[in-house]
């Protein structure tokens, strides 16, 4: 009998620690969940009350402050100039079997600029487009959402995904192509532009594809 009252304690005990577990897990959860609503409503509240301050600044103040904001965040306005100013027009040429002249890589497609002809210069089983870092560095989904974050954070910007296919392409594909230029050639600076291989460009735009491909292509510098 002591043995069986034993059991049917430890049997209890048991099933009591897993309902009190079970309401914990519930309770964090739901803490977790209030807490993100809450810095939700912090951050538009934040957001309306500066462009209440902003209003109120008066025409010269404002020009004073985007002066301010030219100097300390260059890149942050010359990221609203880009995204407010007219595209380049689409251009998506077909994967020809046959790679242009002045391809050596043998993965290049022709290109509507002459600036944007550039191939990788390495031999067709050495293309930077094929290569396994290049998969890693530039075309990883989970990387390129963590770096396009961390640029939103920098930035300030409030840029969470969308619910359409192609609008999630795209921010992809602009976070491979930074991705590249850091990968190889470092931090530029705010405005500053390298023309990226056609073959990784593609590779890029294949690996994230436009249903209509309409592709922007190659921006200038805005200060040459």
């Amino acid at each position: 009998m002591d043995r069986e009252e034993n059991t049917d304690a430890s049997k209890k005990k048991k099933r009591k620690s897993r309902q009190s577990g079970s309401v914990l897990k519930k309770s964090r959860r739901g803490h977790v969940g209030d807490s993100g609503d809450q810095q939700s409503r912090s951050r538009e509240q934040k957001i309306e009350e500066i462009k209440k301050m902003v209003e109120d600044l008066g025409e010269k103040g404002r020009k004073d402050l985007l002066r301010s904001l030219c100097e300390r965040m260059p890149g942050l306005v010359l990221n609203i100039l880009e995204t407010s100013s007219n595209p380049a027009p689409p251009h998506h040429p077909p994967a020809a079997q046959l790679s242009p002249s002045w391809c050596v890589c043998t993965h290049c497609r022709e290109m509507p600029t002459q600036q944007e002809k550039l191939c990788c210069q390495q031999r067709p089983n050495r293309c930077i487009s094929n290569l396994a870092i290049m998969r890693h560095l530039v075309l990883d989904n989970h990387l390129l959402e963590l770096a396009r974050l961390h640029r939103n954070d920098l930035l300030g910007q409030n840029d969470l995904p969308p619910g359409e296919h192609d609008i999630y392409n795209r921010r992809l594909r602009h976070s491979a192509y930074r991705q590249y230029v850091l990968w190889q050639h470092g931090r530029l600076g705010a405005g500053n532009r390298v023309t990226i291989p056609s073959c990784c460009v593609w590779k890029i735009r294949d690996s994230f594809p436009d249903s209509f491909g309409a592709y922007t292509g190659f921006i200038p510098n805005r200060f040459n």
